[in-house]
């Protein structure tokens, strides 16, 4: 089976932030578990060179991949390429010199995690960050990028919908107008952590979850806001994306890369070299479908942990982690 022209990998499996609406809290990567929890730059170029026909690769996943002491090697090694990079970031470790390199290593897109449109939701949120920082970081980027004169890295806001910043949309919109951003994407909590086998250190989040996303809102507060936004958005010509927040059942016999495509169209890889069928799993603790350090790409890729998953995913009882995901139930 041929493998697929879109790879991400997860660089580092630590992060540099507590932030209570995001599972890393209570992954057992790096300090003070073990050691640091990065993915060795050998293991990520031997992986490069097994997608043979990549055409984009994301660098991303729990942890902040500007932590990785490689990160712009893997941004110059990949781009060099002509493969088109993009990135995550919670945007705290955004020094002057790395904005600069942000533009000067190739890399085509980041997207800035910004939750919160004052310090007060912000910060409540994403323990232990600084609002006014990030704000600072961000507008330094677009500053480097009009210095060196490129448009690139594209830079979008990416906003996870809760019950607690939902009013602030509206100027979530009025943020990135004034700092010259080019979208905002809004997204959903991307999984309720609602299956039968959840690891126990991860309930809390479910309980966060349940408590926080937007399908348990009333309805009529949720247009509101997002009215408001797409509304604002308008008028100030910013490309604003807003998620559906009820879910859309599949209708029978629909195929399975129409429910998701994630484990047809591509990988995504831990900074150990495991293989999860999707970003939204986030953890291999969770499920993983083999060892592309181990055992190669290709190898798991056409395997039947892999084959199995995807039959699944085809049939009216989709593996289970998927139930529960933003993706398969279209909430996203």
């Amino acid at each position: 089976m041929r493998l697929p022209r879109f790879l991400q990998v997860e660089p580092v499996g630590q992060c540099n932030l507590r932030c209570r609406m995001c599972p890393i809290q209570f992954r057992r990567d790096g300090p003070p578990h073990g050691p640091p929890a990065f993915m060795d730059f050998d293991l990520f170029a031997r992986l490069l060179d097994q997608f043979a026909d990549l055409e984009e690769l994301q660098l991303q996943g729990l942890g902040e991949p500007m932590m990785h002491p490689r990160f712009f090697d893997m941004i110059s090694l990949a781009s060099g390429r002509g493969i088109k990079v993009s990135t995550n970031t919670n945007l705290t470790l955004l020094t002057a010199s790395r904005a600069e390199r942000c533009v000067t290593s190739g890399l085509a897109e980041l997207h800035a995690s910004i939750d919160g449109a004052t310090a007060e939701t912000y910060e409540r949120i994403r323990v232990r960050a600084r609002f006014d920082r990030i704000v600072r970081n961000l507008a330094g980027l677009v500053k480097a990028r009009e210095r060196l004169a490129s448009a690139t890295p594209r830079i979008r806001m990416v906003v996870v919908a809760m019950r607690q910043n939902l009013p602030e949309f509206p100027d979530l919109v009025r943020l990135a107008h004034r700092l010259g951003i080019d979208s905002v994407f809004v997204q959903h909590l991307c999984h309720d952590f609602g299956e039968s086998s959840l690891p126990p250190h991860y309930r809390p989040m479910r309980d966060f979850v349940e408590g926080e996303t937007l399908v348990n809102e009333d309805q009529d507060r949720v247009a509101r806001y997002f009215g408001e936004a797409r509304d604002l958005a308008r008028e100030l010509e910013v490309d604003l994306r807003l998620p559906a927040t009820q879910p859309k059942p599949h209708p029978p016999g629909t195929p399975g890369p129409k429910r998701c495509d994630w484990p047809w169209r591509g990988a995504y890889v831990s900074y150990q070299g495991l293989s999860m069928p999707c970003c939204m799993v986030s953890t291999p603790d969770r499920i993983n479908l083999g060892d592309m350090a181990a055992e190669g790409a290709g190898k798991v890729w056409s395997g039947e942990p892999y084959q199995s998953f995807r039959e699944a995913l085809s049939s009216e009882s989709p593996p289970e982690v998927c139930r529960s995901c933003a993706i398969y139930s279209g909430t996203f």
